[in-house]
């Protein structure tokens, strides 16, 4: 079935199925303080009000009460208070309901497809929707908490009194072989979230008498895609976009971890281990040569890097790192590994020397399982299936050798595929799995939504170079200057959505909420490492020499966290957000 996107027509013809619902479509236009029509004119952006709640008066009747075109809900579940944690804390009673949208069978592959979802409905609620974006190739429903950011959260959207809805965005399975189906590979770059979006505020609606006052997406990764998209998609449904370490550009993204894998292969003393290309002790060695030219820039040596600009300046991989005389040791590296890792780092290339992706920052988290896992792991084990399956036009068989795709199909040719479209995939990947327009989000600005973004520095497979030139193409397109309805954050250390030598442990939610409705612009974010004995769980990578607890204001860009000259390095209060020098 061909989506039709939300507009003012689909909210008007809609109207007549679910009135009550859809005449918020968009969940804010009524509350607004002033008309966006005119902010452009003026200057001032709308001040949406605050959300109120409501009360949940009953839940498994709900099987029976939805009725919504082309959905079946499958389970209306009443969890008593504690019958899920967070951090260690009961979780307040709610309604979980389960179902599917759309259910079809592909005239294509001839699979059975439908929109798996799970909606949360607190009893206690606090009149506002968070759609949960999630990771990876979707595939699975996984319980609709709502992210807030960073690692070992201690707090989730759902217990804070939001109806959250998760999805399988189209399809079951942990395979990408999905991507056989056009209307699968649609649904998962974006149709399934301009497709659940207005059920679920229908769901709401007749669960509560009322519709969601304030409406957010957010979510890390893919997930973070997913709400970039949402930001250019679907700007008139959602007031607050909470995106994490987002692969806004994933099809290229993983094309060239595929290059990377190839590199490191190449460079392997183990031809079945291509981890032999980048040792451990060869990545700690890099890591600590970074922190030798960059850790002092921001005015404190704690093992962070904060002003990542100017360490890319300062770093440089074949002047600070020794070259091997003879055998590698783990206390140098090759010519050869220099030449073919700095390239990775400046941004892969195809066999023609047309770059793929983007660069990526030299960092001090290089040396972690969780980056290792990215760039020696994923590239058989994930790109591989993602670009053949998925992006490519057109598709390779699912039986395709993964480790062969990966050493020898040409990368020029994937460039072009991944732009390709025929008359079976009518959309390339690089248009349903990009926002289009990415730097126009007028519609959300003008109606007074905002945006919060964040990116670790370590990131392995996103890289937080792209964010950051996104956001400064963002700024450009808004005379300089965004940070009136959108901030981005960089996380020191962190790899892909957390770990890493990080304060990985933060709450975006809450500012989001509180900028949305109450007009407070974050500057910055509080954050906190996670050793051992945190209530989130432990992060592995956090250094021994760091306070169990130590925190870090996390600054909207340009800003960095700089050290004040006195007090403790582990202690947030001791670092101001700067620009940097």
């Amino acid at each position: 079935m061909t989506m039709q996107l939300c507009s003012r027509q689909r909210t008007l013809a809609l109207s007549i199925i679910a009135a009550a619902v859809l005449s918020a479509c968009g969940g804010s236009d009524d509350n607004s303080a002033s008309n966006a029509n005119n902010t452009s004119n003026s200057g001032t952006l709308p001040q949406l009000a605050a959300a109120t709640g409501a009360a949940l008066t009953s839940c498994t009747d709900l099987v029976s009460r939805i009725n919504y075109p082309n959905t079946t809900i499958t389970a209306a579940n009443a969890i008593a208070a504690g019958g899920q944690t967070i951090a260690g804390k009961a979780v307040p009673a709610h309604c979980q309901i389960t179902g599917k949208m759309l259910q079809r069978v592909s005239p294509v592959d001839g699979q059975s497809y439908a929109i798996g979802f799970e909606m949360r409905l607190p009893n206690a609620w606090n009149g506002r929707f968070f759609y949960q974006a999630n990771g990876g190739t979707d595939g699975s429903v996984v319980p609709a908490t709502g992210p807030v950011g960073g690692g070992g959260p201690l707090d989730n959207a759902l217990n804070q009194g939001f109806a959250v809805i998760s999805s399988d965005a189209g399809h079951a399975g942990q395979t990408a072989a999905f991507g056989i189906d056009p209307q699968a590979r649609l649904d998962y770059g974006y149709q399934a979230v301009g497709k659940l979006t207005p059920m679920a505020k229908a769901v709401i609606q007749t669960a509560y008498g009322k519709g969601p006052d304030r409406s957010y997406i957010g979510g890390c990764s893919n997930g973070g895609r997913h709400t970039m998209v949402a930001a250019s998609r679907y700007a008139d449904q959602y007031d607050g976009y909470l995106v994490g370490d987002p692969g806004f550009r994933l099809p290229l993204a993983a094309t060239a971890n595929l290059a990377g894998g190839r590199t490191y292969a190449a460079l392997a003393t183990n031809a079945s281990d291509i981890s032999t290309g980048f040792t451990q002790a060869e990545r700690a060695l890099v890591s600590n040569a970074v922190l030798d030219k960059c850790d002092a820039l921001d005015g404190a040596k704690d093992g962070l890097v904060q002003n990542i600009g100017a360490c890319q300046t300062a770093f440089d991989l074949n002047r600070d790192v020794p070259t091997c005389s003879g055998a590698r040791d783990g206390t140098c590296l090759s010519s050869a590994q220099k030449s073919a890792i700095a390239q990775l780092f400046a941004g892969a290339v195809t066999e023609s020397g047309k770059k793929i992706y983007t660069s990526f920052p030299y960092d001090a988290g290089l040396a972690t399982s969780g980056w290792a896992s990215w760039k020696f792991t994923s590239p058989a084990q994930r790109d591989a299936g993602a670009v053949a399956l998925i992006w490519k036009v057109p598709p390779l068989s699912p039986n395709f050798d993964a480790n062969n795709f990966m050493l020898t199909y040409s990368l020029d040719s994937l460039l072009a595929e991944i732009n390709a479209t025929n008359p079976t995939y009518t959309e390339s990947a690089m248009s349903f799995m990009t926002p289009p327009n990415p730097t126009n989000l007028s519609t959300l600005k003008n109606r007074g939504a905002k945006m919060l973004v964040y990116h670790g520095t370590s990131d392995p497979i996103f890289s937080s170079d792209d964010t950051t030139s996104w956001y400064d193409g963002l700024r450009s397109a808004n005379g300089g200057d965004a940070s009136n309805f959108a901030r981005f954050y960089r996380v020191a250390g962190m790899n892909h959505c957390s770990g890493g030598p990080a304060t990985d442990q933060f709450d975006m939610l809450t500012p989001l909420v509180n900028w949305v409705e109450k007009g407070q612009a974050p500057d910055s974010v509080p954050a906190s490492a996670r050793g051992v004995g945190n209530a989130g769980g432990a992060n592995a990578d956090v250094p021994s020499g760091w306070a169990a607890n130590r925190s870090r204001p996390l600054c909207a860009y340009p800003k960095i966290a700089v050290y004040k000259g006195s007090g403790s390095i582990d202690d947030a209060a001791s670092f101001s957000c700067q620009n940097p020098g």
